[in-house]
């Protein structure tokens, strides 16, 4: 793992909690990946994306087999699908639509009583559509979807019931300048044109939400978490990208203590394009 900060714990006998989003591609292909990072990361709580199942092939047992008895999805066959896996107790599951459409982009849970100090935090777990390769609403639906469902993100976020949240997952935007290999390369490619990087910074100001990555390690630090499987040499190319976040409602601003990309996952055999990222609390 790669740490961007570890700052010194707050208050006695604080309460750690860590917290991972991963877009996995595919829960069942890769489920031997999901339980080897379990085993030797244990985070308190993994927010899957892209999990490509349909509820009742959700692979349960595997993953409550692993300590993690409390698990939510909401999945469907061959595409999107989310999930969030828990070593506390989950209440209050929530799935939104976006774009009026019933596509498995997002759950939310909140963590229950057993879980201390972290009791009653919100997880949001989101699967943002990824916009395909043109950058242009008219010449493009899957385009012009994305763009909807961010300023729906947008409106959601403006009403959104005050109280400590986290939002994770592959949000599939890089917003900065050092989120991606080259800035100025990647200006009219999908994932970093100014319409969607605008959008979402917007959208993440106006609810104050904190971009923990970036408020421990700002620019001009390269962070990346997506490196393409059309690269023949991901590892010696380094063209990555940071589409994979992890924000806390502004009321968790200080207890953000760390966050870690486990790069190597990217090495491991059939791996997804996306590694794990896992934020740390002190609470």
């Amino acid at each position: 793992m790669t740490p961007f900060d570890d700052a010194n714990p707050i208050g006695p006998d604080p309460l750690r909690l860590t917290v991972t989003t991963w877009n996995i591609n595919s829960v069942r292909l890769r489920i031997d990946s999901v339980l080897r990072f379990l085993a030797a990361a244990k985070p308190d709580v993994l927010c899957l994306q892209e999990t490509k199942c349909p509820d009742d092939a959700f692979p349960l047992k595997a993953l409550r087999g692993s300590g993690y008895e409390n698990v939510e999805f909401a999945g469907q066959k061959g595409y999107n699908g989310v999930a969030i896996l828990s070593r506390f107790p989950l209440v209050t599951r929530t799935v939104m639509p976006f774009c009026e459409r019933q596509d498995a982009r997002h759950i939310s849970a909140v963590l229950g009583p057993e879980a201390g100090k972290a009791a009653g935090i919100v997880l949001h777990d989101f699967y943002v559509p990824a916009g395909g390769d043109i950058p242009d609403r008219a010449l493009n639906p899957k385009f012009a979807h994305k763009l909807d469902f961010l300023q729906e993100l947008r409106a959601w976020g403006s009403k959104r019931v005050t109280g400590p949240a986290i939002l994770v997952g592959d949000l599939n935007v890089a917003p900065l300048e050092h989120d991606v290999w080259s800035h100025k390369q990647l200006l009219d490619v999908v994932s970093h044109t100014p319409i969607e990087t605008e959008a979402f910074e917007t959208l993440r100001g106006e609810a104050e939400w904190v971009d923990t990555a970036r408020h421990l390690t700002p620019e001009p630090e390269k962070i990346y978490t997506w490196w393409s499987y059309r690269s023949p040499d991901w590892q010696a190319a380094n063209k990555g990208r940071r589409l994979d976040h992890a924000w806390v409602s502004s009321d968790l601003k200080d207890t953000v203590r760390k966050v870690e990309v486990f790069r190597d996952a990217r090495g491991w055999e059939r791996p997804s394009d996306h590694v794990p990222v896992t934020l740390t609390l002190e609470l």
